[in-house]
């Protein structure tokens, strides 16, 4: 699969979103813009590399959150720019990177590598 950077994530279409996949080869993540586009709601969000167990994302056998259940407001922006901890094994036999929104949740993802 190849590395995508820009991920329009909308609850309603898709709580769980894989946001890179095992092979994709980005595991030098440098930094990740979590951005709620919805007007006067907050977005609840987390965001988490995971091992998978086979190709479904609902068997994991190892999941570590970088965030956890974490309320961006309405018309804000969350920078993640620590590469030493974005930085994990994103190889074929390595984690995927998995973002969980609330239904009504609107937000968009930028990844630079």
């Amino acid at each position: 699969m190849a590395f995508t950077g820009y991920h329009n994530v909308t609850g309603s279409t898709g709580v769980h979103v894989e946001l890179l996949a095992p092979g994709d080869n980005a595991g030098n993540v440098k930094s990740i813009m979590l951005t709620n586009i919805h007007a006067t709601v907050d977005a609840t969000v987390s965001l988490s590399v995971v091992k998978l167990s086979d190709s479904s994302a609902l068997n994991a056998s190892e999941t570590y959150y970088l965030l956890h259940t974490v309320a961006i407001p309405a018309d804000a922006s969350l920078l993640l720019d620590s590469s030493d901890i974005l930085a994990f094994n994103n190889s074929a036999n390595g984690y995927s990177l998995f973002i969980t929104v609330n239904a009504t949740d609107t937000v968009d993802v930028i990844i630079k590598k």
